[in-house]
């Protein structure tokens, strides 16, 4: 019981070990990820040397093997979302178009209550129900 409890306190410790660029690129990631960092992503060609997409704003970026998935935001409640396909000729770059103010101190995290009851769309016909419920008796 005491090891378990003195590796408990032990775990914020080992968190304060972390170096200031690693606390910092979490703190980026973390602020791209809530739509506050204005960033280029890229797609080239890179057999003839072009630009095969560009998209350039309020950008988080998650990369799922085989495609890139870029999500967007473009108005208060507008969100686009883009999928890229990767492959060898098709490199990628994703640019940061301005610096942000993180801390190196403290690692950001982010909670959103209203995220743990999710908005529920009914899909269906009523109707239809209603018969499969008189079909079971």
């Amino acid at each position: 019981m005491k090891k378990a409890l003195l590796g408990l306190l032990a775990l914020p410790l080992l968190a304060a070990c972390q170096d200031d660029a690693r606390v910092a690129s979490h703190n980026i990631s973390k602020a791209a990820d809530n739509f506050e960092i204005v960033r280029r992503v890229v797609f080239m060609n890179s057999i003839n040397d072009s630009y095969l997409f560009e998209v350039v704003g309020r950008c988080s970026i998650e990369d799922q093997g085989p495609q890139l998935e870029v999500t967007c935001k473009e108005a208060p409640s507008e969100y686009s979302k883009h999928f890229f396909g990767k492959s060898d000729n098709t490199p990628y770059l994703v640019e940061q178009l301005g610096t942000v103010d993180v801390s190196v101190y403290h690692t950001r995290i982010t909670f959103k209550p209203q995220a743990i009851i999710p908005d529920i769309d009914f899909r269906g016909d009523a109707d239809e129900l209603m018969k499969r419920r008189d079909t079971s008796d």
